[in-house]
């Protein structure tokens, strides 16, 4: 790859993601010092004014490794070379959760994310996950039988958070900060194979990519990209009939099963996993084999007496009604 070409397709896929903005609205890009997220910082620092757009710049600091304080403080002064402006680092304190250590950093570091683009006005909050990313996470999601959802990998846009970079390689990115002299901090939870995505990373993907040749990572971002319109509408649909099952409710946590019985089966359970979260289930434990045995209860009843879910949650049918509660105060 030729010089400022890796540059040039960066600064692109923001201009195009940007195209839509009010001259004078403000983004902000989150960025972790990384190649990604510093690539496309540089981008948006370099693509905002021209589209007559203010860009600033945020790092969250999770405090979970040794001298990550005087990382943060590295990441936004280079964020304030870059030109952006605010520029500022966000100290955040992670829980221990049930999801995990990787699924309590990352409710922290959006929660952080919302309350600079609130205090900031922002109209967007610019992500730098990449092609790569994707195909990873659609196959964590295979793995873990997570559903469509997960097939759907991670959407372009939801709310106030855009993804520009997700037709871009990961190489591309590293490519982009040599041709600008970026050097980026090199995450060692990534080369950390106590975590799922590392492990996905280094070995999964190169292991599928030697058996059945190159562009696997390229068909698993395509197949997200197919199913994320059906899923999205099937998610709209679910939203619809869960609020009509709860007016129909005595209580707001009680869900008929007659009614439940009556879905679609792609219906259904979207409603009872959006109903289990709702009662307090972290995303990211939930799974489809906990959706499913909480289906039981509508398809298979024989009398069952609850079932457990993650976060402390029970799912229970009792008086012809699915009923969710949570025991945690």
């Amino acid at each position: 790859m030729g010089p400022g070409v890796a540059v040039a397709e960066v600064r692109g896929a923001v201009r195009a993601c940007l195209a839509d903005l009010t001259a004078g609205d403000l983004v902000l890009v989150a960025c972790s010092g990384g190649a990604d997220s510093l690539a496309l910082a540089a981008a948006a620092a370099f693509v905002a004014p021209r589209l007559g757009l203010r860009a600033g710049g945020v790092t969250v600091d999770h405090g979970l490794q040794p001298g990550s304080a005087e990382r943060a403080g590295e990441v936004t002064a280079l964020l304030s070379a870059l030109g952006l402006d605010p520029a500022q680092s966000r100290a955040v304190t992670v829980p221990a959760s049930a999801a995990g250590p990787e699924a309590a950093a990352r409710q922290a570091r959006y929660a952080a994310l919302d309350e600079a683009a609130h205090e900031h006005d922002a109209v967007a909050v610019l992500l730098g996950h990449t092609l790569d990313d994707q195909a990873e996470t659609v196959l964590l999601g295979l793995a873990r039988g997570s559903g469509g959802r997960s097939l759907a990998g991670m959407p372009a846009r939801r709310g106030r958070y855009r993804r520009p970079l997700l037709a871009v390689r990961r190489g591309t990115t590293a490519a982009a900060c040599a041709e600008l002299g970026l050097k980026p901090w090199q995450d060692p939870h990534n080369e950390d194979f106590r975590f799922a995505r590392a492990r996905v990373r280094h070995r999964a993907l190169p292991a599928l990519e030697e058996a059945l040749g190159p562009g696997v990572a390229e068909a698993l971002a395509r197949t997200a990209a197919q199913l994320r319109a059906d899923a999205e509408c099937l998610d709209d649909l679910a939203f619809a009939e869960s609020g009509q099952l709860r007016g129909h409710a005595s209580d707001p946590a009680g869900l008929d099963a007659r009614w439940l019985a009556a879905l679609p089966a792609a219906i259904r359970a979207r409603v009872l996993r959006d109903a289990a979260i709702m009662a307090g289930c972290p995303h990211g434990a939930l799974t489809a084999g906990h959706v499913d045995r909480v289906g039981d209860l509508v398809t298979a009843w024989r009398g069952q007496r609850w079932v457990d879910l993650p976060g402390g949650v029970q799912a229970r049918r009792r008086d012809g009604r699915v009923w969710f509660t949570s025991s945690v105060a």
